[in-house]
């Protein structure tokens, strides 16, 4: 993936346009094409503090300078609280390359030709910076200043004295916090006060903060030569690992990761690499990041995910231990839905059996029989309290063998935002894709259970399913039946997973009109509306304030994630799919650059919104991609 001098000396452009490269480890360095920090999240060393519910930004920038003879020319672009830019290094900002990840820079002043890489270790909370001089028609000095603080990534830190900072020759250690390397350091010491950050004003949010200018790298080089920064959490006396290794272990694992998936194609090996990004490891434990860059944990995201980063990507082995952990979390018959807050939480509905039919298509995938006797015990407690009842009034109605949900103040679908606790969509009553997700765990357990007559429980359920949910106008399926104000005929893409999911319930008729249905009212170039425009409800913009954002999250923005069941739907009623995800491979280069974002307005042309770097999202279309 390449950017020319027009996108890249437009900051309208190369500010809109971001990059990520992750750790491992819960941690990132993230930017934008511009270097312009337009979010209080970017920086090149976000360090993930016992798990990635708990992100510090520590060295949020290193600003190149150009000297040659009497003239200085700064490579930087920063935006201050006045609105001011400068200095405006982006106008000399030739290209910018993704490739196999490794986000590369190149500016052009005369016959000087200045190269900037930079990757993360893998494993470790490292990153390394190069700049590299490709050419020169005279001599040429570099210097770095880094910009630096010391907080949580969800807040922002203002001048109060001097932060305890100590040096020695090769660079300084930042308040005991983290250690920054390389050759030619000057010690310095300066605020850089009232630094703005225009995407978080965009959000509502407090945007302004102060950095401080440690002091400065400063070399001498020759065309050909390099000059190399890293970032580490390490004390001043430990040893620095070269910026240079970074960048090639980047390339080499990239290599390694889409030799084992098959990379198919240029964007088939972005969506490996992007997918990559989110699986992590964390107290010695696989899991994954819902989304960069103020996601962490979600156990529901993880699920839905899963068969996309584990299963595609021939990840099997670390999907396996996955699994096992997740199992491990299991509390009356309820999956955790890992948060935020790096505690265990118990409020989904949908999570746990999204959990049965990730371990299902293990099983089916890998042929993992011995990962299916190991769960066998775990869903059948799963499916014997949801069979009795579980939380928030989670169990299934005895009538007619479906699943209901719903507790007063709570959200607990995939639906799940909430304005001022109080939820916008709570969805009570018996969702359509819970009963399906239902049926589709009865299913796994009938496979995977010995001595349970789950067969007879799922048909039951099926029957239902097919009398309830389909609409007897011929307009697709309910949303939710038998909900405090009776059934819910809201056009939703919650329907889709009862055509989607192995093992439909729905007869072909009914699976016709449901993606019939979703086409005509959901389906934009990006993904899924989560609402058709025709309801009064409806919401064509996922922006403004956390209120304004949370009010429209599912009354209308649009999900790409949604486009593998669309997929999955419509080939199994027979309806052609051809440049369906024309759109989303073209996206690929248009906001998180080689990833999928979160969500994206309901409204033409469907700007983007949300995490520029989504995990369901890359997840499914990555693994419908590779389906068709």
């Amino acid at each position: 993936m390449r950017l020319g001098p027009q996108a890249c000396g437009s900051l309208d452009e190369s500010s809109k346009r971001e990059w990520l490269v992750a750790d491992g480890v819960g941690g990132y360095a993230m930017g934008t094409v511009a270097g312009l920090r337009t979010r209080r999240y970017h920086g090149l060393l976000v360090v993930a503090v016992d798990g990635p519910a708990n992100r510090m930004l520590g060295l949020a920038a290193l600003d190149p300078v150009v000297v040659a003879g009497d003239a200085r020319f700064r490579l930087a672009t920063d935006e201050w609280g006045d609105g001011t830019v400068d200095p405006r290094g982006h106008e000399l900002l030739v290209s910018f390359d993704l490739e196999d990840g490794v986000p590369r820079w190149r500016w052009r002043i005369g016959g000087i030709v200045v190269e900037r890489e930079l990757a993360a270790a893998h494993g470790s909370p490292v990153v390394g910076v190069v700049h590299r001089l490709l050419a020169a028609d005279r001599p040429v000095r570099l210097e770095l200043t880094p910009l630096c603080t010391w907080r949580s990534v969800h807040g922002e830190r203002h001048a109060n004295g001097a932060p305890a900072v100590e040096h020695d020759d090769g660079g300084f250690e930042f308040e005991q916090a983290y250690r920054v390397a390389g050759a030619g350091w000057r010690a310095g010491g300066a605020w850089y006060r009232g630094v703005r950050a225009r995407e978080e004003a965009a959000r509502g949010l407090a945007d302004r903060e102060d950095l401080w200018a440690a002091g400065t790298f400063a070399v001498d080089l020759e065309p050909g030569a390099c000059h190399e920064v890293t970032a580490s959490v390490a004390r001043l006396d430990d040893p620095a690992p070269a910026a240079t290794a970074a960048v090639a272990g980047a390339r080499a694992r990239a290599a390694r990761l889409l030799a084992a998936a098959g990379a198919r194609d240029d964007a088939d090996a972005q969506l490996v690499l992007a997918a990559d990004r989110f699986a992590i490891t964390t107290s010695g434990r696989p899991t994954a990041v819902a989304g960069y860059p103020w996601f962490g944990e979600w156990s529901r995201d993880l699920m839905t995910s899963y068969e996309g980063l584990y299963l595609t990507t021939n990840r099997v082995d670390e999907g396996r231990e996955v699994l096992r952990t997740s199992a491990a979390t299991v509390s009356e018959g309820m999956l955790a839905n890992t948060a935020d807050t790096g505690s265990l939480e118990y409020n989904t509905v949908d999570g746990t059996l999204w959990f049965v039919h990730a371990a299902g298509r293990h099983v089916e995938v890998a042929g993992d029989e011995d990962l299916g006797n190991e769960l066998a015990p775990v869903l059948e407690q799963i499916v014997r309290r949801h069979l009795d009842g579980t939380r928030y009034g989670i169990g299934v109605d005895p009538g007619d063998g479906l699943l209901r949900q719903g507790a007063e103040g709570w959200a607990l679908t995939w639906m799940d935002a909430r304005v001022d606790d109080v939820p916008v969509t709570q969805r009570a009553g018996k969702p359509v894709e819970v009963n399906a997700l239902w049926i589709r765990a009865l299913d796994v357990a009938a496979r995977l259970v010995r001595g349970g007559d789950y067969t007879a429980l799922r048909d039951k359920a099926a029957a239902s399913f097919a009398a309830r949910f389909v609409r007897p106008d011929g307009g697709g399926l309910y949303d939710v039946v038998d909900g405090p104000g009776g059934d819910d005929a809201s056009v939703r893409p919650n329907q889709l997973l009862a055509a989607s999911l192995p093992g439909s319930p729905l007869p072909a008729g009914a699976t016709r009109a449901a993606v019939d249905a979703c086409r005509r009212a959901l389906l934009t170039p990006l993904g899924l509306r989560s609402l058709s425009p025709d309801d009064p409800r409806y919401r064509p913009y996922h922006r403004g304030s956390p209120a304004e954002r949370d009010a429209a999250y599912h009354q209308g923005t649009v999900w790409p994630w949604l486009l593998g069941p669309y997929v999955d739907a419509a080939r199994a009623a027979g309806v052609p799919v051809e440049g369906v995800l024309a759109g989303i491979e073209g996206h690929l280069g248009e906001w998180g650059l080689g990833s999928v974002s979160e969500t994206a307005d309901g409204a033409a042309p469907h700007l983007a919104t949300g995490c520029p770097f989504q995990a369901w999202s890359v997840a499914e279309v990555l693994r419908v991609r590779r389906a068709l």
